[in-house]
């Protein structure tokens, strides 16, 4: 604003080359179009027209959609927990080996089978009661 009161028009140009850098810079995932917006101070709706001018992967009329920062944070997150329960998955399944061994070893050794033994007495539990 001058001393006058009047507001003075900014009218910036921007070259073909930084334009190009820009959604090159995009395209790579070097920084997303917020980041470059607080940046260089430049309107997020004319980056996107530059991406869709000058852009090798995005075509006019394609929607542009990025992941905001939450978003990311909430995938990483996931992918956290994911790796964890593949673990755990491990874990019981070399426990699951490791039973079945010990199975086969009792089968072996003392020629019982555990895991089919018919000789086992039913047990008591609980009879149907017929009503009175």
């Amino acid at each position: 604003m001058l001393k006058t009161g009047k507001r003075i028009n900014s009218h910036r140009k921007f070259s073909e080359e930084f334009k190009r850098k820009l959604v090159d810079d995009f395209e790579k995932g070097v920084m997303s179009v917020p980041q470059m917006q607080k940046l260089y101070g430049v309107c997020n709706a004319l980056i996107y027209r530059w991406i869709y001018k000058y852009s090798t992967y995005n075509e006019k009329n394609i929607r542009i959609v990025e992941m905001k920062d939450s978003q990311t944070h909430r995938l990483k997150e996931l992918e956290e927990k994911v790796k964890e329960l593949e673990r755990t998955v491990g874990q019981k399944q070399i426990m699951i080996d490791y039973l079945e061994k010990m199975i086969d070893l009792a089968k072996e050794t003392y020629s019982i089978d555990i895991k089919k033994n018919s000789n086992t007495p039913l047990s008591g539990g609980s009879k149907p009661t017929g009503k009175r």
